[in-house]
Parts: structure tokens; C-alpha cells; sequence
């Protein structure tokens, strides 16, 4: 399976750590965002990894080759004039998928942030993300986030939420996939997602754009984009200094 690592970002919430350096090499214990990122997608059977680069891009690069590659297939998308966002760095990415599709055209890949660090369960996901026949499985949690989703009761991605909404609570039972309710599920993004290879030339969006706001124009057509209830497992935005400093001590306790 392949993957890729979205670490374009000027990682501002992180300065001054990222006033010298990408966020991608900011660390933790010893260890870059970015080998944490990695780490994580090796034990799930990831072997080849594309990387979007801007700040500080040559670092990255370099970083990657004193670590021989971490042992894996790495190949680097530079954003070198313009950060495309996360739906645009997909883009100029694809090929990367699609490089071999006529060997495996059923073969989803997977999308990750660099700045979050979790315990979500990927092959648990992508089961659910191939049973359902998705375009697009969203890791999502019942927290409250300034950027909530709407989901209905068959987790289809339906809208976003308003400014200040509230998010839902969690399912009393862990194993449920969906709430009793014919209200939107408001739930936060993790910021992790398997998508299918048909979905890259859905994207019709030019230069920077949100990978979200195409999820929302191709679920209002009817495109299955769903939700993969990720309340019961352990998650973190390493977006701030002060996430560094918990997700710390989160590892010295093993929360993680």
C-alpha cells in the first residue's frame, strides 16, 4: 500500500521551533515528526511514501537521505513556487499513485498529516473503508474542533458545521458505527484518510485548494465519502508547542 505525508505546511503555530527548521523535523524525544509519522505507516505494511515539501524543503530532503529512507520508497513533491494546500499537494502528488494503477486499480491509498500522532487502528479502517465501497474514509472524533463536519446516520459526509457548533458525543457503544439521530453528526477531522485511486481524477479543483472542499462538492453528487469513527483511540494535533510538550508526556506514561 502506498501513502503519502502531507508536510508542506509553515508549521506558524510551532515557532519559533519552526523558525530554523520544517515542522516535519520539529521532534519529539528525540524523534522528528516526521520518522513518527513514518514509524507509523512501516507497521501498517506502508513501504512506499510520497512527501509534499515547502518550508524548508532541502532539510526534509536531506534528513530523509542521512536516514537512508528509513528503509522505504521515498519520493519528494516540491511545492518550491506555492503551498497548494492539502487538496492541491494530492494533486501535483498523484502521479505517484498512479504510476502503477493498471496493476492494482482497486487499491486505495492513504493520506497523513505530519503534525498528528494517534493509535487509530488503519487496517481496522481500511476494512471499513472497503466494505463500504468508499470514495474517501475520513477519520473523524467526537471533539470539539473549530472545523466540525456533518455527517448523517449512515456517516455520509453531508456539509460542514456552522461557526461555534458543538461536537457529537461519542457512541456508548465503542463497536457502533453509527448514532441514533436524524441530526448531522457534527464530528472533528483527524486529519487521516484512505481514498480510493478513482477519486484523483474526480479532482477538477486547479491550483490551491482544500482536499475538503472537494470531498463536499462530490459528496453533494453523491459520492460516498464517509465517516470511521475513531472516539476510542488516542489522538493528538502536534499543531502548538504545548502538543509537543503532552504528546511527551503521553509517550513517557504509554498512553501511546
Amino acid at each position: 500500500m502506498k501513502a503519502m505525508i502531507l508536510a508542506a505546511g509553515l508549521g506558524t503555530r510551532l515557532r519559533p521551533l519552526t523558525d530554523t527548521r520544517p515542522k516535519a523535523l520539529v521532534e519529539i524525544h528525540g524523534r522528528t515528526l516526521l520518522e513518527i509519522a513514518l514509524a507509523r505507516l512501516r507497521s501498517f505494511g506502508v513501504s512506499e511514501v510520497i512527501i509534499n515539501v515547502y518550508h524548508f524543503a532541502d532539510m526534509v530532503v536531506d534528513y530523509l537521505k542521512s536516514h537512508n529512507n528509513f528503509g522505504m520508497r521515498i519520493e519528494i513533491s516540491r511545492e518550491d513556487d506555492l503551498l497548494l494546500d492539502t487538496g492541491g499537494g494530492l494533486k501535483k502528488g498523484s502521479w505517484f499513485f498512479l504510476e502503477n494503477a493498471c496493476h492494482s486499480p482497486t487499491e486505495p491509498f492513504l493520506l497523513h498529516n505530519v503534525d498528528v500522532i494517534s493509535t487509530i487502528d488503519l487496517h481496522r479502517m481500511l476494512q471499513f473503508h472497503n466494505e463500504n465501497g468508499a470514495l474517501a474514509t475520513l477519520a473523524v472524533q467526537s471533539r470539539e474542533s473549530s472545523r466540525l463536519l456533518l455527517f448523517n446516520d449512515h456517516l455520509h459526509l453531508v456539509g460542514r458545521a456552522a461557526p461555534g457548533a458543538a461536537a457529537a458525543q461519542p457512541p456508548s457503544d465503542p463497536a457502533s458505527s453509527t448514532l441514533s439521530t436524524h441530526s448531522p453528526l457534527s464530528l472533528a477531522f483527524s486529519g487521516i484518510h484512505i481514498i480510493s485511486l478513482r477519486l484523483l481524477p474526480m479532482l477538477t479543483e486547479e491550483g490551491v485548494f482544500s482536499i475538503i472542499d472537494s470531498y463536499l462538492r462530490l459528496a453533494a453528487q453523491g459520492e460516498k465519502i464517509l465517516a470511521f469513527r475513531a472516539d476510542e483511540y488516542y489522538w493528538r494535533d502536534l499543531g502548538r508547542p504545548a502538543d509537543l510538550s503532552q504528546a511527551a508526556l503521553d509517550l513517557q506514561q504509554r498512553v501511546l
